[in-house]
């Protein structure tokens, strides 16, 4: 049977507290700037990855529905 590997986004000094929330915001935020550069690629993928290992589901969810009616409160 095949080993899995169980990572989470890197430390990143921007974010120093236990409190995650921000960090993931950031990293959702860092996945779509990259996909409307660059389409989806590898390095794209990293960025996917993180906020996906940082955000909870229902949070992402949300912030997906937001984003196809417009409404989003990010930085796109």
């Amino acid at each position: 049977m095949a080993e899995v590997e169980i990572k989470t986004a890197p430390a990143d000094f921007r974010f120093p507290t236990t409190n995650q929330t921000r960090h993931c915001f950031t990293r959702y935020i860092e996945y779509h700037r990259c996909v409307a550069a660059k389409g989806d690629t590898d390095d794209c993928q990293k960025f996917a990855k993180y906020y996906r290992s940082l955000c909870p589901g229902e949070w992402v969810e949300k912030w997906n529905e937001q984003r196809e009616n417009g409404v989003f409160p990010g930085p796109l």
